[in-house]
Formats: C-alpha cells, structure tokens, sequence
C-alpha cells in the first residue's frame, strides 16, 4: 500500500542552521532512506523550500487568485514528503518512528495513497 509520509517542521528553525547541522540531519535520514531504497519501500521523495517562496492559487467563484506566500498561518509548515510502498499502516508507523530518531525536531502525517500517477515523463521514448 502507498502512504504519503508529510513531514512539518517550524522552518525559521530548519533554514537557520549551518550547513554543518543540515549535512548532519540529512546524513542521518539518508541513512534511513538508502535502506528503504534498498528493500524497495521508498519512492519519491522532496524537501520544499521556505513558505517564503510559495504562491498560493485560490479559486473563490471568479477567476483564480493568486497570492504570494502560503495559505495559512501555523507554527510548523510542510517542508517535504515522502512516498511509501509498505505492507500496513504499522510498517509505516516504524518507519516514521525511524526518520523522527533521524530528526527530532519534526512532526510527522500519514496519509493512505488513494491515486498515484509516477513520474509520466519516464515513459516517454528519446
């Protein structure tokens, strides 16, 4: 089954950090991430960046309206996700419990997958 893993973070945080403190949080997720490569559990994954570049797309009746920034105001804003092919809800579960070791400071949502479209430009001939 796929599962949307959304990782949240209070980002003022994460973007403060010296490229040392990244490179160490990252190394450790990798750690995690190339062994779920490795069993074939991981598939798509991204880090967004800052709220601050994000543009927000509202339809409201008329024509769309288009508004710098992100839609809400919370303490914590979505900065990435990941894509799991994993047995149950409670594989997923262990795993989230794996990369929060790997990042403390996150908050982790799991969604079921209800439609998945991969990446459509693989299937298209050179």
């Amino acid at each position: 089954m796929l599962y949307a893993l959304l990782c949240y973070n209070d980002e003022d945080m994460v973007w403060s950090w010296t490229a040392e403190q990244d490179a160490a949080v990252m190394g450790k997720i990798r750690t995690v991430q190339e062994r779920l490569i490795g069993e074939g559990k991981l598939g798509p994954s991204l880090r967004l960046l800052p709220t601050t570049s994000a543009t927000t797309v509202r339809k409201t009746g008329g024509e769309p309206l288009v508004i710098d920034g992100p839609y809400a105001e919370t303490k914590e804003q979505l900065l990435g996700f990941y894509i799991l092919d994993v047995a149950d809800l409670e594989e997923a579960l262990a795993i989230t419990r794996e990369l929060g070791e790997a990042n403390p400071t996150s908050s982790y949502e799991i969604r079921p997958v209800a439609l998945y479209f991969g990446d459509e430009r693989q299937k298209i001939p050179a």
